[in-house]
């Protein structure tokens, strides 16, 4: 549901394989990895593959990245036990947030945001990695790598 002048949020940055396509969908992503070496990585990469639109941040990605946002698309890829409420209230109106939730049994969820609410569809049974973090930020509200 992106289109391509989007502003989209993805949690779990990874090898960076996700926020490439991302970034060739939309026109701007904001990417934020947990694991700082990883995220070094994933962004020299990008960098050399000249990926221009990509901002990133080292941090936990249960908080977002509330002063960028409100996002037209939130994508974690990871598993949190639920997702927080600080991550959704950073959807634009009308926008999605696609999810793994659970533990040991992770159903997708897909979150639209409404006036004031969200409605919540659940799409499939997965199997993602935990999301680390803990709600609060491991370097501050986040850094900025490189």
């Amino acid at each position: 549901e992106i289109e391509p002048d989007s502003v989209v949020l993805e949690i779990g940055t990874g090898s960076g394989y996700e926020t490439a396509i991302l970034a060739e969908l939309t026109a701007a992503v904001y990417t934020i990895e947990v694991i700082p070496e990883l995220a070094r990585q994933a962004r020299q990469l990008l960098a050399e593959l000249g990926y221009a639109n990509i901002r990133y941040r080292i941090g936990d990605g249960n908080l977002g990245w509330p002063e960028a946002g409100p996002f037209d698309g939130i994508v974690v890829s990871a598993a949190p036990r639920r997702i927080s409420d600080e991550l959704l209230k950073q959807l634009a109106a009308g926008a999605c947030c696609i999810v793994p939730e659970g533990e040991l049994s992770q159903m997708l969820r897909k979150y639209r945001r409404t006036a004031g609410d969200w409605q919540v569809e659940t799409l499939m049974s997965v199997r993602f990695v935990p999301l680390v973090g803990s709600g609060q930020a491991s370097a501050g509200p986040g850094s900025d790598c490189g």
